[in-house]
């Protein structure tokens, strides 16, 4: 779907216009996601969504799921299968000694977000799937990672992720795209301040973070949990305004599904 044909579906089923953007975005409308509905994550894997799913995240190589449809980039990390594409932008990977600086959680490198410069380079390559995701027909984009600089070893730091994202939120509005934050629950009002405009929260009934994305996003705010007991403890206590979903760490496509 053409960008003009996405905005005015989009105004036509209730698009929110935001205002006191940057002048590059003024005029621009994206949808939010509902709120407090059933949703799925599909990024290890696509699967035929269920009735009850009207939010679905896949990766951004994957076609649209025709619900709310939100497109997952790791916008700050290497994905492992991309080894060789980033093997050709040396500068960009952050290095430590000479080696990647790899986040051994999921064995993935970090991109090196330091200077303007490379920021601005970064944002042209994630910018262009990011493009490629409204051109697929999603609604939304999340940018997953937003967190590395605190497993970076003090490499990379808060402002310079923050001035990275923004980057990233506003090529996502220019799409008619709506962005956002995954995890960092400590940005605070800087996350809404940068362009975020809604949040996916990794085990925030785990890590008791669930009130803080909340403060800003209202019932925007889409949590998953990978433990039984995280997840029956955060049903309890949001399940009637938040969306809350329990999957299987790899979030396979046969793996564990539930909802509150």
């Amino acid at each position: 779907m053409s960008r003009f044909r996405r905005l005015i579906a989009g105004l036509g089923a209730g698009a929110l216009v935001l205002t006191g953007c940057s002048p590059a975005e003024v005029g621009t409308s994206w949808k939010l996601p509902p709120a407090g509905v059933g949703w799925d994550y599909q990024i290890g894997g696509v699967r035929e969504p269920d009735p009850e799913a009207e939010i679905v995240i896949r990766d951004r190589n994957a076609a649209s799921a025709g619900r709310y449809d939100i497109c997952y980039v790791n916008g700050f990390q290497t994905q492992p299968d991309e080894a060789r594409f980033w093997q050709a932008h040396p500068r960009l990977v952050l290095r430590r000694h000479g080696r990647p600086v790899v986040d051994s959680d999921w064995g993935e490198w970090s991109l090196d977000i330091r200077t303007a410069a490379r920021r601005a380079r970064l944002a042209e390559i994630v910018g262009g799937w990011i493009d490629g995701c409204a051109a697929a027909g999603y609604e939304a984009v999340e940018f997953d990672n937003l967190d590395s600089w605190t497993r970076s070893g003090r490499l990379l730091k808060r402002r310079q992720a923050l001035a990275y994202a923004r980057l990233l939120t506003a090529r996502a509005h220019r799409n008619g795209l709506a962005a956002a934050q995954k995890n960092a629950a400590g940005l605070g009002s800087a996350g809404p301040a940068t362009g975020f405009d809604f949040a996916i929260a990794e085990e925030c009934g785990r890590y008791r973070e669930c009130e803080a994305y909340r403060t800003q996003y209202g019932d925007r705010v889409l949590v998953v949990e990978y433990r039984r007991a995280d997840f029956d403890a955060a049903c309890a206590r949001w399940g009637a305004s938040l969306g809350i979903l329990l999957r299987d760490r790899a979030v396979s496509p046969d793996g564990i599904t539930d909802r509150c």
